[in-house]
């Protein structure tokens, strides 16, 4: 039911969004069924090696068996609070020093070279210095994940601050604003889909930080099965465990942007 007022054509109109809304995602499952459907089909028919490249079927059989050992519960929640807190850091500290970077500028122009250099460098090479540092526990690789998402949250969140308009700066100055009420009415509002974007790229960065730092030192978690699937060539186990990943972070992705509409309309 359409409210009152609207005319047939705009009716029209949004039956048409909303049709093209459902061919869309009946598409997108169509995709992941045919895709999944591919695959067991190339496995059975011997396209595929199935101890290489695993199967669908195979998989299903080993997530059973995970959550008949109670195993799997363990490995995901590991590696879920992992990535949730590196993200939360990772994202928090970022807009903080692009914050900061903003506030002053002579400290951003000290500090921009640096930022520059430290996103070329591969912080994945910095696992083991992390590992020395903190120990072989959850705080390394927490501090993996937050290094790769980190430069780049600050870099793209003040590339934000910088674009915002000029001319409602200079208009809300005029009021008498302070550098707060400017930050807070006029930079962070205007910032927010460019910070949602680094959101949602931090989404990624932060499952690659936690999975590589569990590669180097975990007792337990997805990244923890991946490696150990790899040395005793249960090929099964590795690619249960990616699909795992791949599920958690899609539903991650979406809570992201679904956060982001949610506080896009106050905007």
């Amino acid at each position: 039911m359409y409210p009152e007022g609207i005319s047939e054509e705009q009716q029209k109109y949004l039956k048409r969004i909303k049709s093209q809304k459902r061919f869309i995602l009946v598409m997108r499952i169509l995709l992941v069924i045919s895709f999944f459907a591919l695959w067991e089909t190339a496995t059975r028919l011997k396209w595929m090696d199935p101890f290489i490249f695993s199967s669908p079927v195979r998989m299903v059989s080993t997530i059973a068996r995970l959550i008949e050992e109670g195993s799997i519960f363990l490995h995901i929640w590991t590696t879920l609070w992992e990535t949730v807190v590196g993200f939360l850091l990772g994202t928090l500290i970022g807009i903080l020093i692009a914050i900061v970077l903003w506030v002053s500028m002579t400290i951003s122009k000290i500090i921009e070279p640096y930022l520059v250099v430290a996103n070329a460098l591969p912080k994945i090479a910095l696992g083991p210095v992390f590992i020395v540092w903190l120990g072989a526990g959850p705080a390394s690789i927490i501090t993996v994940a937050v290094s790769i998402s980190l430069i780049v949250t600050v870099l793209e969140v003040y590339t934000g601050f910088q674009e915002a308009d000029p001319e409602k700066i200079r208009l809300v100055k005029s009021f008498g604003a302070s550098n707060k009420q400017v930050l807070t009415k006029v930079i962070l509002p205007s910032s927010f889909p460019v910070m949602m974007s680094a959101l949602k790229v931090n989404v990624g960065l932060s499952w690659v930080g936690v999975i590589v730092g569990e590669f180097l030192v975990s007792k337990a978690g997805l990244g923890y099965l991946i490696v150990y699937g790899g040395q005793v060539f249960q090929l099964d186990l590795v690619m249960t465990s990616v699909l795992i990943l791949s599920v958690l972070a899609a539903l991650m992705y979406f809570g992201v942007q679904l956060l982001g509409k949610r506080i896009g309309k106050k905007y």
